[in-house]
């Protein structure tokens, strides 16, 4: 049986309902199956938010580069 990833809803009395036709060839067999939340996440403290920030620092590995910006546009005066 191959992976299947489906994104569905929890209805309004908080019960997931599923049906997912995998096939006969596949009947009778015992499948697991993963819940994990999918969408926006509860905003981030700035408590939580100082703490990223911080983590972030000194990641960067590299050199900073700024590509050519090209030719300054040229236009017609207004009046």
């Amino acid at each position: 049986m191959n992976r299947i990833v489906l994104t569905s809803r929890v209805s309004s009395d908080g019960v997931l309902y599923l049906s997912l036709p995998v096939g006969l060839a596949d009947a009778d067999q015992t499948v697991q199956v993963t819940v994990e939340s999918f969408g926006p996440r509860m905003p981030m403290t700035q408590k939580e938010w100082s703490a990223w920030v911080e983590s972030m620092a000194g990641s960067w590995q590299g050199d900073f580069e700024r590509p050519p910006q090209g030719e300054y546009e040229v236009r017609e005066p207004l009046s």
